[in-house]
């Protein structure tokens, strides 16, 4: 089944020096894009003149909706409070750094059209392009990567990738979300995995930040990354039966949607 609407869902934590380049970015995207689409542009508790900035684009732009994060601060609480503000047909989980090529998001949405439940993106396999990733970041990235990747017996390689597309079913599907940081978009992505869904992995470049500063610490997010990690896959061991449930469910209510 088609999609009809997309929103593209940017947390932000005092980015003042990069939204004029964010928007610029994605805007043209969307001329391209053959649907309805939003970008909705959560403000994390900033302390800088990031809300104020957003105001301005939210009043310039029609498609443009901003909110502040109304949880505790942390990457992963903005996209759940975003999340909860969805009214489309599916997301896509942006980054505020612009690191991630906005041009991908042209295949994102294709491949959900094709039926996907979700679109995977991935910046090491054969067509992707990394651009200036710290050394250390790489190492430690593969290392984990590539443990939860035998955990799990999957294919995919790039698990702690935000950079992913779902449709608003399979958000539904793995709610509640837990995680309030970083490790979101592995919770999901993993959740979505064991439930059965439909996934389509892509390549997709990447280029450090120009402005700002990272708000990734990689001592802070260790426990929450393994966390996640065991988390899902005690999941996945000790609820099959309710997840296979669920699945037949929620494939029984699309068949009678069509």
């Amino acid at each position: 089944m088609k999609i009809n609407s997309v929103n593209i869902i940017v947390p932000l934590k005092n980015e003042e020096k990069g939204i004029k380049d964010l928007v610029e970015n994605l805007t043209p995207i969307l001329d391209k894009i053959d649907k309805q689409t939003n970008i909705t542009l959560i403000d994390d508790h900033s302390s800088d003149q990031t809300w104020n900035i957003l105001k301005q684009y939210e009043q310039k732009f029609d498609f443009i909706k901003i909110y502040k994060n109304e949880n505790l601060s942390g990457f992963g609480n903005a996209l759940r409070f975003g999340i909860n503000k969805n009214h489309d047909d599916a997301i896509i989980f942006y980054m505020g750094d612009c690191a991630d090529s906005p041009g991908d998001i042209i295949e994102y949405v294709k491949y959900l059209d094709q039926g996907y439940d979700c679109v995977f993106g991935s910046r090491f396999i054969k067509g992707s392009k990394l651009y200036d990733y710290p050394l250390v970041k790489l190492i430690i990235n593969r290392l984990v990567n590539n443990f939860i990747r035998l955990l799990f017996l999957i294919k995919y390689n790039d698990i702690t990738n935000a950079f992913k597309a779902y449709t608003k079913e399979v958000l539904n599907q793995t709610s509640p979300i837990i995680s309030e940081h970083f490790n979101i978009g592995t919770e999901i992505s993993l959740r979505s995995i064991i439930r059965g869904y439909k996934y389509k992995v892509i390549p997709t470049s990447w280029t450090d930040r120009k402005k700002g500063k990272s708000k990734f610490q990689m001592k802070e997010m260790k426990n929450r990354y393994l966390f996640t990690i065991f988390f899902v896959f005690l999941e996945k061991i000790l609820l099959r039966k309710d997840i296979r449930v669920k699945k037949i469910i929620a494939n029984t209510k699309d068949i009678h949607k069509n």
